[in-house]
């Protein structure tokens, strides 16, 4: 049952991630789930886990990672795609 709390709150991460840089409404819930689990990794890793915590993430660290990795992943996207 963690896993499956792990993905939903990976997946909402992922959408908030989405919607505040403005860029992800061509993400599907795959990349939702992807970026929010991978953002979580990079947010705790730089600023720890500090803030609520859900399902093993702290929120507010995991949602700034995200963020971080949806502007970078658009970058380089929006430059391969330009040539």
């Amino acid at each position: 049952m963690g896993l499956i709390w792990s993905l939903i709150v990976g997946a909402i991460i992922g959408a908030i991630a989405g919607a505040i840089t403005k860029r992800g409404a061509a993400m599907g819930w795959i990349a939702n789930i992807v970026a929010g689990l991978i953002g979580a990794w990079i947010g705790q890793g730089l600023l720890g886990t500090w803030g609520p915590s859900l399902a093993g993430m702290a929120l507010i660290p995991s949602i700034i990672g995200a963020i971080i990795l949806v502007l970078i992943v658009s970058l380089v996207v929006g430059r391969t795609s330009k040539k």
